[in-house]
């Protein structure tokens, strides 16, 4: 399972990567591995401005869709629409490739509450 150490995490499986006051928002290697095969990625909140946990979307495999919840609260200023014709890029590359949404940090406090890898890891038994 990668976890990359560069990163940051959430409990409900969300990774961040933070570069300045933008961040970059996907699903974790954890969690795109218990969906399955992603068929859909749907965000609907492009140019909203959320709170931290607030649902940004949705993610749809095979058997199920799953919320996808923002780590941090912000505007969502952008969407990866290259998952509009290859979501599956979520599955083969979750860190890179298959980013979801970016995001203009509102509250850099909030970053003090993601998890590091090593308490991911912890979370999910790796």
């Amino acid at each position: 399972m990668n976890i990359p150490s560069e990163l940051k995490y959430t409990k409900d499986h969300e990774w961040i990567r933070i570069e300045g006051d933008i961040a970059t928002v996907g699903i974790t290697d954890f969690a795109q591995g218990e969906l399955g095969d992603i068929v859909y990625v749907e965000v609907e909140t492009l140019d909203e401005t959320l709170e931290k946990e607030e649902v940004f979307g949705t993610v749809e495999a095979v058997k199920t869709v799953s919320d996808l919840f923002l780590p941090l609260s912000g505007e969502v200023i952008e969407f990866n629409s290259a998952l509009e014709e290859e979501p599956e890029k979520v599955n083969t590359d979750p860190y890179n490739d298959g980013w979801m949404i970016k995001i203009k940090i509102s509250n850099p406090s909030e970053v003090e509450e993601l998890l590091s890898s090593e308490a991911y890891k912890e979370l999910v038994g790796a």
